[in-house]
């Protein structure tokens, strides 16, 4: 018995020093960009069940682009599923740093004769890591934590602009179906114009025909861009995890555009981008590795201890024993030269990846510049001159100087114009919040920020 007791203490005291505490690690600061909304943040205790019966709160008549951000950033699934990834991280953190577990050998010998010559040994055996290896491998799973932490970050920021584009195409539809309400109700009173002209025999039949054809194509485009609002609604809730738009109408002035930065006012904040600024994370992770690998050098060595007890006589003897792999052959030779690679691999990936950044930044600037230049274009030439021509084409059918086919070619010219106005629109807003969401800030704060830089400088010189 005394065995028993003195083994029941060593395990007691095993259990005790393996028990580990989760330690606090340091996540990746979020990006200014949206950091000011409320975000979904994994519980500790897992949800088992999923609940069928949550309600969001969505607005039932207009939604603002603030509206959708929020529902966005707060109930979107795939960004949860990041949340709840962050969890399994502190998880796989809190595992890396326990003991393995010992093991409680039993045997009896020389039972053939009865249990009363039986010798009974007891004994404990337990493995001990030398090398510092579970800190180890718990540092390395907590740099793996902070890598769960860009990830989210990551995704939070696509997931951001994504809703952000959504939403603007949502508008741009709007706008369409206005344009085009507009367009139905000219193309009737033209209609019945033409109409009136060609019963009077003021013009041919084809004229008319021509004008009710006209009217048809209109109204068909009027339905499709309906449905294709319908559309973008489910689209935009389904960011947030709906499936059936409660709001009605996206509020919102798709035409407000500010003149775009230099380019070089911009480039400076892609070191910000967590597509970049997660590599020196990833770096600090294979070295942490290199460092496990290193330790693996020394084997662990197995520590047994225990008794006999000998029931003929009644005496006890204690045992010990130590187990100890000798490292001849296998010194982890291998697992240390793969994580060096590794770490040379990562310093790659890093200037790939900073390219890679950059060259989305180059593609997504170009367009916005290219986008803000049609802008202006649009306003002070373009607009304005297709609906001169419009205008001037229905007076002149009136006066008889020109055939209805002209009126449809002003029309349609001017109908061209306006949508491609929206378009250009939408790419505008469309590349801004490309950019805004790889380097992880609003335009304007970087604008700002710069503007108060200059003033700072200018005040300093002289």
């Amino acid at each position: 018995m005394k065995i028993f007791y003195s083994l029941i203490s060593v395990l007691l005291s095993l259990f005790l020093a393996g028990c580990q505490e989760q330690s606090k690690v340091q996540m990746p600061q979020s990006r200014p960009l949206a950091s000011d909304y409320k975000v979904f943040e994994a519980p500790p205790e897992p949800i088992m069940e999923p609940n069928e019966n949550f309600i969001i709160d969505e607005p039932n008549d207009t939604l603002t682009l603030k509206d959708a951000a929020a529902l966005t950033l707060l109930h979107n699934p795939v960004l949860k599923s990041y949340s709840w990834e962050i969890r399994a991280a502190e998880a796989r953190q809190l595992q890396a740093g326990l003991w393995p577990n010992p093991t409680l050998d039993i045997g009896v010998e020389n039972i053939i004769s009865g249990f009363g010559l039986a010798e009974t040994t007891i004994q404990l055996v337990q493995i001990i890591e030398l090398g510092n290896k579970a800190n180890k491998r718990k540092q390395a799973a907590s740099i793996d934590q902070q890598l769960s932490g860009w990830d989210y970050e990551t995704k939070r920021l696509e997931v951001f602009t994504n809703a952000g584009k959504s939403y603007f195409e949502l508008l741009a539809l709007q706008e369409k179906i206005e344009i085009l309400s507009e367009l139905v109700k000219i193309s009737e009173a033209s209609y019945e114009s033409v109409a009136k002209r060609a019963d009077a025999g003021k013009d041919s039949p084809i004229e008319k025909t021509k004008a009710s054809i006209a009217l048809s194509m209109v109204r068909l485009e009027y339905k499709e861009a309906l449905q294709d609002a319908e559309n973008a609604k489910k689209t935009m809730v389904s960011f947030w995890g709906s499936e059936e738009p409660k709001f009605k109408h996206a509020a919102g002035d798709l035409g407000a555009v500010s003149d775009v930065p230099e380019i070089s006012v911009l480039k400076e904040k892609i070191a910000q981008s967590p597509q970049v600024a997660r590599w020196e994370n990833q770096i600090a992770r294979g070295k942490a590795a290199l460092e496990l690998e290193k330790a693996k050098v020394l084997p662990d060595i197995s520590l047994g201890g225990g008794g006999t007890n000998y029931n003929e006589t009644g005496d006890t003897a204690f045992l010990f024993g130590i187990s100890i792999p000798l490292p001849i052959f296998n010194r982890n030779q291998g697992g240390k030269l793969e994580a060096e690679y590794n770490i040379s691999k990562s310093y790659e990936l890093q200037k790939a990846a900073r390219i890679e950044v950059m060259n989305q930044f180059n593609r997504i600037y170009t367009d916005l510049s290219i986008s803000s230049d049609k802008i202006k274009e649009y306003r002070t030439s373009i607009l304005p001159g297709a609906r001169e021509v419009f205008n001037a084409s229905q007076t002149a059918y009136v006066e008889g100087k020109i055939d209805y086919l002209n009126v449809l070619d002003a029309q349609r010219t001017y109908f061209l114009a306006q949508t491609g106005y929206i378009e250009t629109l939408v790419s505008y807003h469309k590349a801004k919040t490309d950019i805004e969401g790889l380097v992880g800030e609003s335009i304007e704060s970087i604008t700002a920020a710069n503007n108060l830089k200059e003033d700072k400088n200018e005040n300093e010189s002289l």
